[in-house]
């Protein structure tokens, strides 16, 4: 039995592999690429340990290339779900009694794994699902996941060891229990990191869970489940199914003993969501905890005394990276006519060198977008400027899904500041540029803030620091990442805590401390070593 109180080894973010020529991370990524595009694997679900098949199979293929089929997936009904509740519900006794050093073992472990064995696989599922250039993937699927699991442990051990003070005689302790029932998990296509954060943080705490992935994230959802299972999880602590979402509610927000809900997606689903479960709530053993990240529709603004070079990087990089299909990406930005020139110029040059192309072509830095869903959605915003008479598309604007779906890099000019795509969420490869007079700086400030109902991501540019503090005030509530003289994307684990408030969700902030307390339900516990034997307190006695 254990009796000490131990240690975890020394958290640092996992250092970045840069892929350059002849480099060995790059050749063992395009063997990886190769060898898995070449084979056909048919995903099963993974319920209480046990591979699940079903007779519904779907294709899977990569967005560039959708005439080739990386395999199939097994689609659940249900009965499925309901199976992924009850192995929960069985686990969680056995896994919440597990010392925590045993269970933060395991994340950790799986953290190696990813840094060393499974390294190239990562990067190459999220590069063929979901149409990541090698940079996105290495920032995403593996040091951001890395990260994730090994800050969470550092995290946990921080929150077991606050402890209350204790008086003469009595020994006050605080314990820290996993959540009563079990927490669903529902992640998103556009960051693996965020898949495989979303069950294992509160598992990681003691509690069990159903993890429902998006269909576009299954082949890179799939490896993370077989990572967790090398390290050692034990059977039903995560569920991994593949089910329709209303199906999977039904089940989940019906279950007296559902408890948490921890949600990446859109914000109207989010939204949804949030009303089943209050309207469900007095069937709840619990009140459930419910942590979501939603949408955005993230700013830059630049002061007239910007750095114009610093400043057409970020736009490039911050609404064109993973083309533009992070919630963080720069979607609208605000540039001063003084300074519209040289921007534009330096802009429009970065878009002429981008190449647009598959992963497997190191060399294009602009990927396709994940379904033709998504294709047809940006596609349609940008018919509607191409039509219109109060913006003009200056780069980009052309789209084609014969080959993969493929939208350029487009950039739009905005005759004023709420033009649709100033203000909806676009989720694709485009930016909208709304250009105002330096005179009106003030006036555009109340605009910027109040322009959409999210808040998540916003970055400002400006030289002096009473500058930089008067934009910092004004925009206080405007994003909850909020950056200064960089692009508003790239949140790094234990440096740059994610999240937003108002549209954008509940701001638990990812990659902090904060959101491990989510997934805990703390007792109180007062030993007295020497009780009282009589009621009568010495006021009582005679004046």
């Amino acid at each position: 039995m254990s009796n000490a109180f131990y240690n975890v080894p020394e958290v640092k973010n996992e250092p970045t592999l840069h892929y350059g020529p002849n480099s060995p991370e790059k050749k063992a990524v395009k063997a990886a690429l190769k060898s898995m595009r070449s084979k056909k694997i048919d995903i099963p679900m993974v319920i209480n340990g046990e591979d699940v098949f079903t007779k519904k199979k779907f294709p899977l293929s990569p967005p560039h290339d959708i005439k080739h089929k990386l395999g199939t997936y097994n689609q659940g009904a249900k009965s499925h779900v309901k199976s992924a509740v009850n192995a929960a519900l069985d686990a969680k006794a056995g896994w919440e009694s597990m010392p925590w050093q045993d269970r933060a073992a395991i994340f950790l472990k799986a953290a190696d794994l990813i840094a060393g064995p499974y390294r190239a696989r990562m990067a190459a599922a999220t590069m063929l699902a979901q149409s990541k250039n090698i940079w996105q993937a290495e920032i995403d699927c593996v040091c951001e996941l890395i990260d994730f699991l090994r800050f969470n442990v550092k995290y946990m051990t921080e929150i077991y060891s606050q402890q209350p003070q204790s008086s003469s005689g009595i020994w006050n302790r605080l314990e820290y229990r996993p959540l009563e029932g079990f927490v669903f998990a529902i992640t998103p296509f556009n960051f693996t990191a965020i898949a495989g954060n979303l069950p294992a943080t509160p598992a990681l705490l003691g509690n069990t869970v159903v993890w429902k992935c998006a269909d576009t994230q299954i082949y890179s959802a799939h490896l993370v489940m077989e990572i967790f299972r090398e390290a050692g999880l034990p059977a039903g602590v995560i569920n991994l199914v593949f089910v329709d979402g209303p199906k999977a509610g039904d089940v989940i927000f019906n279950h007296p003993e559902f408890a948490g809900l921890h949600f990446t997606g859109s914000t109207g689903v989010f939204q949804k969501l949030w009303q089943t479960i209050g309207n469900n709530v007095s069937k709840y053993r619990s009140y459930p905890r419910i942590v979501g990240e939603t949408g955005g529709k993230d700013f830059v603004f630049a002061h007239p005394t910007a750095n114009v070079d610093q400043l057409i990087t970020a736009l490039s990089r911050g609404a064109f990276e993973y083309q533009g299909q992070k919630c963080s990406a720069a979607s609208r930005a605000y540039i001063p006519k003084s300074l519209w020139p040289k921007v534009k110029k330096g802009v429009l040059a970065d878009l002429k060198t981008m190449k647009m192309g598959p992963v497997e072509d190191f060399r294009n830095f602009i990927n396709a977008v994940i379904d033709e869903k998504s294709f047809d959605n940006i596609k349609g915003y940008i018919t509607k400027v191409k039509k219109s008479k109060e913006a003009k598309i200056i780069a980009g604007g052309k789209c084609s899904k014969t080959k993969g779906y493929f939208v350029e890099p487009t950039i739009i000019v905005a005759d004023k500041p709420d033009f649709v795509t100033m203000c909806e969420e676009i989720f694709g490869p485009v930016l909208t540029i709304y250009v105002y007079e330096d005179a009106d700086m003030e006036k555009l400030l109340p605009i910027i803030d109040s322009t959409s109902p999210y808040a998540l991501t916003g970055s400002i540019f400006a030289k002096g620091r009473e500058d930089i503090v008067k934009l910092s005030e004004a925009l206080k509530y405007a994003a909850g990442n909020f950056y200064i003289n960089d692009k508003p994307t790239g949140a790094v684990v234990g440096q740059q805590p994610f999240g937003g408030a108002r549209g954008s969700g509940t701001n638990d902030k990812a990659g902090s401390v904060l959101n491990l307390y989510r997934w805990i339900s703390p007792r109180t516990i007062k030993e007295t070593f020497v009780a009282p034997t009589d009621y009568r307190y010495p006021f009582l006695g005679q004046q």
